[in-house]
């Protein structure tokens, strides 16, 4: 048999799978209960309507298909809902139907492997990583103990100003500034120790987290195809999968030094941090707690 005959069989071949798909693809929906849903291409559904701005859009689809509506991106199910009766009940009465994540590429390399809280789904493993949340990082108490150190960062910030202006009339960029004081905060209600502002010794390594988180943030917001079209994500656009490794490796390696160094210092200081918490309940529980859920936690603060 000739290469011209089996191209031509593996072309009707092709185009009879496509159909059949098709085909059930569209009874399936006539014998489903959707809400209202704009006309669709194959294989890549509503893809082609997205354009920016992207609330404006929705709020276009919105005034014409009502307050719930359907969309598919590639092989994915949208629901789109604008009204605020809908959304409460989505969180309310139906909050674990909507509780599962959806498996994206930067949940794996950037959430370590969906077992972040804000990448893992609806289970055990996602309730341990929630009480843990609300009670020792959102808690009252909590908030309360470290009460000094938003004070101290707040006050540290206004007598840097001060300095810098001098008595004179200054522009000063206060985003940076703001950014600074934030993540000066947080790392030390997690490991003890502010990374940025003038009186931080070592520059470089502040230098080096802003870039990191910077890029972090960046390929979080990224547009990765494979994530809606299954058969893609053999392909690495752009180069965006051995970005999001290159990052977490570098991520995994900070983070690791900050649970390390807050191993040797464990019982030194007045106040528990964080990490302080997880490795006394990695004591008891090693298997709930190892250093990979230590460091989503620490991730996604």
């Amino acid at each position: 048999m000739g290469s011209e005959t089996w191209f031509y069989l593996l072309s009707v071949m092709s185009i009879y799978v496509f159909l059949f798909y098709l085909t059930k693809h569209q009874k399936q929906s006539r014998n489903t209960k959707n809400p209202p849903s704009p006309p669709s291409l194959p294989i890549i559904g509503h893809l082609h309507l997205i354009k920016d701005p992207l609330h404006r859009m929705l709020q276009d689809l919105s005034c014409k298909y009502g307050p719930i509506f359907r969309l598919k991106f590639g092989y994915r199910a949208i629901l789109v809902i604008s009204s605020q009766s809908g959304a409460e009940e989505c969180f309310t009465k139906h909050d674990i139907s909507f509780a599962n994540r959806p498996r994206l590429l930067v949940g794996k390399h950037l959430n370590y492997n969906y077992t972040t809280i804000a990448a893992a789904s609806y289970g055990q493993h996602w309730r341990n990583l929630r009480r843990l949340s609300a009670i020792e990082m959102f808690s009252t108490n909590r908030l309360n103990m470290f009460l000094s150190v938003r004070r101290e960062e707040t006050g540290s910030l206004i007598k840097n100003l001060c300095e810098e202006v001098r008595g004179d009339s200054v522009k000063v960029k206060m985003q940076p500034r703001l950014s600074e004081l934030s993540f000066n905060i947080i790392m030390r209600m997690i490991c003890g120790k502010r990374y940025f502002g003038v009186e931080v010794e070592n520059q470089e390594e502040a230098r080096k987290l802003a870039e990191m988180i910077k890029e972090a943030f960046d390929l979080a917001g990224a547009s990765n195809p494979g994530d809606f079209l299954s058969f893609l994500q053999w392909i690495d656009f752009g180069g965006l999968e051995k970005r999001m490794k290159r990052v977490h490796s570098t991520n995994d390696a900070f983070l690791q030094s900050v649970i390390d160094e807050s191993r040797q210092k464990s019982g030194s200081g007045k106040t528990k941090t964080l990490v302080d918490v997880m490795l006394s309940l990695q004591e008891g529980e090693p298997e709930d707690y190892s250093d990979e859920i230590l460091k989503g936690m620490i991730l996604v603060r």
